[in-house]
């Protein structure tokens, strides 16, 4: 699986847990360490839990496994490192003030709606 598909079905996952605000950032071009960041809000603790569970128990199926996976104390914020995909699981208060967004506002968004449909490509 590509990075770009890895990105896309990760997505799919977080909305199956109905994770929120789901974006994809395309970092290809900016030189980063990564291909794509797959950034969502949850609405607490036990909902960020349940998205990072069900991203990875859903992906060993695929024989895929993050290589880290780094969380606060109190969920408010998990990163999953799958090396040419990194993923955010965010509460809201968390994302808005750490603003990878805004950090990485030359990449290209994708924002994903539901399952196999995208809005196309936006700049915040």
């Amino acid at each position: 699986m590509n990075s770009y598909n890895l990105a896309q079905k990760i997505a799919q996952l977080i909305l199956e847990k109905k994770g929120s605000d789901v974006v994809i950032l395309d970092l290809k071009k900016l030189k980063a360490v990564t291909d794509f960041f797959v950034i969502c809000s949850a609405d607490s603790d036990i909902q960020v839990k349940a998205i990072t569970r069900h991203v990875k128990d859903e992906l060993i199926f695929e024989s895929i496994r993050p290589w880290h996976i780094e969380k606060t104390n109190n969920f408010t914020w998990v990163l999953m490192d799958f090396v040419d995909v990194v993923v955010h699981i965010f509460q809201p208060d968390t994302r808005r003030f750490y603003g990878l967004e805004r950090l990485w506002g030359d990449a290209k968004f994708y924002e994903i709606k539901d399952e196999n449909e995208t809005s196309g490509i936006f700049k915040k």
